[in-house]
């Protein structure tokens, strides 16, 4: 009876299949369908690799192996691996933080498949010693995985919330070079969510609305000085939060005091207010906390991304559950 060797309705998420019997015949009918390869494979490592059609084992279409096996016609043993060159998606899902150590939760789908069988063959089924559908699955999710926590710490808070598009099609372009290196083509990547902690979140509400990092560590230490004020026996509730305006002023540089020797009116700006800055004024721009696009004086709502915007009673933008204003102190009814 002639020996066959072929792969039987393979399922829609398998990418290898390992032939069962390692004892093949010569003359041996090996049968390879549209997107697969028939790869035979020894001790681990790659030698003869067909396409789709009908095949005759000979000694002339397995040289390699022939050579290997040292001639003559009696069955020989090889492992024959067949491979799936169809597109696979993949979902993952992990945790990582940013490059200002924000802890960040991520999710997402991608696309790949198998470009370079015997490469592909020989780093991830020899090179891992996997020969189930199932662990190849599995090492691929967390070879992924893995670099996608690598590359996602070099980016902040900001450009995670803000530009997930591009940050997208950055990381897919780093991975793509990983992934080549086993013999996989990334073909694309989506990332669909990505969370932090209440506390970061607040970071991040400010960060938007400040666009100075440093600022929001500055209100993070007047916070946390705050509230060990706040801790003593003789304060009232809520001491701390009023002195957080007084512990965000602004150290300017001391100025000595200059006579104007000049006579009649001094000149303008001279020992009174400063006149703003076309800079200036742009600094003190409303941002929505929630898009990033400018508001408005006094906007309720957000008229691009229609959030409703929370303010304290002199006007300054809270942070959504604020019980009183880090700005100014008051009391957010």
């Amino acid at each position: 009876m002639v020996q066959v060797i072929e792969w039987v309705n393979p399922g829609e998420d398998e990418i290898i299949w390992r032939y069962p019997n390692e004892v093949i015949k010569w003359g041996a009918q090996l049968i390879v369908h549209e997107y697969e390869v028939a790869v035979f494979m020894r001790d681990g490592k790659v030698y003869d690799v067909f396409g789709p059609g009908r095949h005759t084992l000979t000694t002339q279409n397995l040289p390699l192996l022939y050579k290997l096996v040292g001639g003559g016609n009696s069955p020989f043993k090889a492992t024959v691996i067949f491979v799936s060159m169809k597109e696979f998606q993949g979902r993952y899902g992990g945790e990582s933080q940013t490059r200002e150590l924000a802890p960040i939760k991520y999710y997402g789908v991608y696309w790949f498949k198998v470009a370079d069988p015997v490469q592909f063959l020989t780093e991830v089924v020899g090179g891992q010693s996997l020969y189930d559908t199932a662990d190849v699955t599995k090492f691929i999710r967390a070879y992924f995985n893995e670099g996608m926590m690598k590359h996602l710490s070099a980016y902040s808070i900001v450009d995670l919330f803000q530009n997930l598009d591009m940050v997208s099609t950055q990381v897919k372009v780093k991975l793509m070079e990983d992934f080549r290196r086993l013999g996989l083509e990334l073909v694309d990547v989506k990332i669909e969510g990505v969370n932090t902690t209440d506390e970061w979140r607040q970071r991040l509400f400010w960060i938007m609305q400040t666009g100075n990092a440093q600022t929001v560590m500055q209100m993070d230490t007047a916070k946390q000085v705050a509230a060990e004020l706040g801790k003593s026996g003789s304060a009232s509730v809520g001491t701390g939060m009023v002195l957080i305006p007084q512990l965000m002023q602004p150290q300017a540089p001391a100025q000595p005091a200059q006579p104007y020797a000049g006579g009649g009116v001094p000149p303008a700006g001279y020992g009174g207010a400063q006149q703003a800055t076309p800079q200036a004024q742009q600094q003190t721009q409303e941002i929505c906390p929630y898009c990033g696009k400018p508001l408005p004086p006094g906007a309720k709502f957000c008229p691009y991304c229609g959030h409703e915007i929370k303010r304290c009673p002199n006007g300054h933008i809270v942070p959504e559950g604020a019980k009183f204003c880090p700005i100014c102190g008051a009391k957010i009814e």
